[in-house]
């Protein structure tokens, strides 16, 4: 199998809204740094912040350090937004 950007690695980041249980898995290219404060104006959210490791169990079955699209299986609520870097598109 081959993969279609074999030299891509991704960061995947399970942040939440201040002050509300809005939860946000992000993933981005493993090169880049992601702005959280420029994330939450671009997206209309409040301030982010990383989410617990509780949470990150609660939410999606996953412990820290292991943040993946695929936790996303997880999640019965389906109360986490996915947003994909767009150097992925």
């Amino acid at each position: 199998m081959e993969f279609p950007y074999p030299k891509k690695d991704a960061k995947n980041i399970f942040v939440k809204a201040d002050k509300k249980k809005n939860y946000y898995l992000i993933s981005i290219d493993g090169s880049r740094r992601k702005d959280l404060n420029k994330f939450s104006y671009e997206y209309n959210t409040r301030r982010l912040a990383f989410a617990s490791e509780s949470a990150l169990k609660e939410k999606l079955g996953l412990t820290p350090g292991s943040p993946t699209p695929l936790g996303l299986l997880n999640n019965e609520l389906r109360d986490v937004v996915f947003y994909l870097d767009k150097q992925f598109t």
